[in-house]
């Protein structure tokens, strides 16, 4: 069974800065396309970005125009985990972020498993 666990979400001042992990178990992670999502409040889950499997153009990644260039998605294979480092955090990133795993090592969305989310909350 896939088990994607996030941490690292909690309460930042506008302009600082976070670090979300996403530790994953359950299927080979060095293989598949990983990833994050946010919801924030009365709005719908939307893509944050996403990293290939490193077998996949070198692991390439993609990002929703709201957070390029102030986001770095990264993978660390050996500890099976997920990173995603945000600067210059606004109020409007306030939101659950979810940690998710695709069915292939290029594509997400669509996702197969999602984690169970962590709260990052950006006063202004």
């Amino acid at each position: 069974q896939v088990q994607l666990v996030e941490s690292g979400g909690g309460l930042v001042q506008a302009g600082g800065s976070l670090r979300l992990s996403c530790a994953a178990s359950g299927r080979t992670f060095s293989t598949y396309a990983v990833g994050w999502f946010r919801q924030a409040p009365g709005k719908e889950r939307e893509f944050v970005g996403a990293i290939s499997a490193i077998g996949w153009k070198g692991g390439s990644t993609w990002y929703a125009d709201s957070v390029k260039g102030r986001s770095t998605i990264s993978r660390d294979n050996a500890k099976n985990t997920l990173y995603l480092q945000m600067n210059s955090l606004k109020p409007e990133d306030t939101a659950i972020y979810y940690c998710a795993t695709g069915s292939t090592a290029w594509g997400l969305p669509p996702v197969e498993y999602w984690g169970q989310g962590t709260q990052v909350t950006v006063s202004s």
